[in-house]
């Protein structure tokens, strides 16, 4: 299990435009080889943006982008004719496939906050799709199948446990709140990277929430 703290990630984005970013991983500007993917997952971004802010129209290809806000709306609008406003407790997901181009912004009057994840596909190309659920629960997985992925969104009251997917690569992003995994406490914004994950669990030390992705390879 490799633990990465929320002060250890890179910062980004344009405070001065409202944008504050948080990298998990090698993003930009922020290089670092030994840092560039986890199982299928290349980016974990914490987007931070105030009212009015927001990316302008930007490309993506070859990248399955999933979005989950933890607070405040975000709108989407993409080159593919999609537009949504996606809220708490939604799923969004963009397949970029070949090539497709979005913007995204707070077009609401409280500041927004979101965890954007970017996952590799097993085959580059294709069409762009776009999908999103509202209101997913905590029993539904989402399968995200061009990468060989599954997201679990868990959500845990104090003492209440969880059990952690079985996979040769999982990985955990603390959303909110604290929990013990396999001993250890993760806090708002920390995560672990656990390799050939087997029989583990979480525990809820304060009201939580966990995005965790399930990956085979």
């Amino acid at each position: 299990m490799d633990v990465r703290r929320s002060g250890e990630r890179y910062r980004g984005g344009d405070p001065a435009a409202g944008i504050e970013s948080l990298h998990a991983f090698s993003f930009g500007p922020h290089y670092d080889p030994d840092n560039l993917r986890f199982g299928a997952v290349i980016a974990c971004n914490e987007e931070r943006l105030a009212p009015g802010a927001g990316f302008d129209e930007h490309p993506h290809s070859h990248t399955e982008i999933v979005t989950w806000v933890v607070s405040g709306e975000l709108t989407h609008r993409d080159s593919a004719g999609h537009e949504s406003v996606v809220q708490p407790g939604d799923v969004q997901r963009l397949s970029s496939g070949g090539g497709v181009r979005h913007v995204e912004r707070n077009d609401g009057a409280e500041p927004l906050v979101f965890v954007q994840m970017w996952l590799a596909p097993l085959s580059p190309g294709g069409d762009p799709a776009y999908e999103i659920v509202h209101g997913i629960a905590d029993s539904t997985p989402y399968a995200v199948p061009e990468a060989g992925a599954m997201l679990h969104v868990r959500r845990l009251g104090v003492g209440e446990r969880t059990a952690v997917p079985d996979g040769a690569h999982v990985y955990v992003h603390a959303v909110r709140g604290g929990v013990l995994l396999d001993g250890t406490e993760l806090g708002p914004g920390d995560s672990a990277r656990l390799t050939a994950a087997k029989d583990l669990e979480a525990v809820g030390v304060s009201a939580a929430e966990l995005l965790i992705w399930e990956m085979a390879g």
